[in-house]
């Protein structure tokens, strides 16, 4: 429930989306069970469903630390669709209380000159070390991008506003904020008791928003 006095800002969310994708995940020297990666590693409908039917969000390796998490972004209305085309139009809400509950917190947009030197003190523990990810943004001063990127690209993923849990999520369908598709036909094909247990007010059809902001682009007022 809102806590008493607390002011409603449409920059920021109370709940974050894990998005599936239709890519691989990126870790490497993954250890996890072949079935289990197998299933991680089909289409983004199909990731989902095996999400809502297993009611589990699976750990995968994070790029640059390769440790373990499952990542959300913070969803403002504003970045719903942005975010729908960069992973994909399908995803998982929940609140950011049930994840806290969950060992989860934002990420932590590290310098590299930080995190070099947590690495010489020895380095991170791994629940720590699973909430961090680089940041080298673009407008770093050239000498520092020199010494600690070399010729990689910036990397800045700030604007996602991530979260992250170190482990799998386990989830009962009563902790679903809400669960997006693509079209109607995607819910169609999801399996009744699925749809029952979370109610099919709770899902939020991505095709329904892209006809809305093509008759009402308020995002280019």
């Amino acid at each position: 429930s809102m806590a008493k006095g607390k002011r409603i800002r449409p920059d920021f969310s109370d709940f974050v989306v894990h998005f599936t994708t239709d890519r691989k995940p990126f870790g490497k020297n993954d250890d996890q069970d072949p079935n289990r990666v197998k299933l991680m590693r089909g289409n983004a409908y199909f990731c989902l469903e095996n999400i809502l039917k297993t009611g589990e969000v699976w750990a995968s390796r994070m790029p640059w630390t390769n440790q373990k998490a499952v990542c959300f972004t913070e969803c403002t209305w504003a970045s719903l669709l942005d975010h729908a085309n960069h992973y994909s139009p399908f995803g998982i809400g929940f609140s950011k209380s049930f994840l806290f509950a969950c060992g989860g917190g934002p990420a932590v947009y590290m310098r590299a000159d930080l995190y070099e030197k947590q690495r010489i003190a020895g380095g991170f523990t791994p629940d720590v070390h699973s909430f961090i990810t680089p940041f080298w943004p673009i407008y770093a001063p050239r000498s520092h991008r020199e010494k600690y990127y070399g010729d990689k690209e910036c990397i800045d993923y700030s604007h996602e506003r991530e979260w992250r849990v170190p482990r799998d999520v386990k989830f009962t369908p009563q902790k679903v904020a809400f669960v997006i598709v693509d079209k109607y036909e995607n819910l169609a094909k999801l399996p009744t008791e699925i749809k029952d247990a979370i109610g099919r007010d709770n899902f939020l059809i991505m095709s329904n928003y892209r006809k809305v902001e093509e008759f009402w682009p308020t995002h280019l007022v």
